[in-house]
């Protein structure tokens, strides 16, 4: 498939691609599809899926940050930072934080000012395909610096 503007214009075959794959996931005893907060592993269709969403999106600048003291929180982030470099996004590594912003959903993609970027709009929405939230929120605590954005796990 060829991606073509701002990548919108797959989202539905890859969400009927992702849906498709959560169907063979559950049906083969996998894990589903996790709500909220209780999703702290990424399967392999889920990282296949962001995958296939976010090359839409070249040369971004990321980071990837996650609650200071909580390994689970750690190796959560890892597997973002894992899909994050093997689509060429720019990133060095998961960085342990004390201030990051409260959400519920324990996912926060953190973007200066308020102005999203459609990258990180993508990340929402594929996420919400397996019923993972992410709150889009505002850089209160400078996180972004020069990134497109930040993901924030806590």
């Amino acid at each position: 498939m060829v991606y073509s503007g701002t990548g919108y214009e797959c989202f539905s075959s890859i969400r009927t691609f992702a849906a498709r794959l959560a169907l063979i996931e559950e049906a083969s005893g996998g894990q589903g599809t996790s709500k909220g907060r209780l999703a702290r592993k990424l399967s392999t269709h889920q990282q296949a899926v962001l995958i296939h969403v976010l090359l839409a999106f070249p040369d971004q600048i990321v980071g990837v940050c996650y609650q200071q003291g909580a390994n689970e929180t750690r190796d959560y982030a890892e597997d973002f930072l894992t899909i994050f470099k093997s689509i060429g996004w720019t990133v060095d590594r998961t960085e342990e934080a004390d201030v990051l912003p409260k959400v519920s959903s324990g996912l926060a993609i953190v973007a200066t000012d308020h102005r999203w970027p459609p990258s990180a709009e993508a990340l929402r929405d594929a996420l919400r395909i397996y019923g993972i939230e992410a709150e889009i929120v505002g850089d209160e605590a400078n996180l972004c610096r020069s990134r497109n954005f930040v993901l924030a796990v806590t």
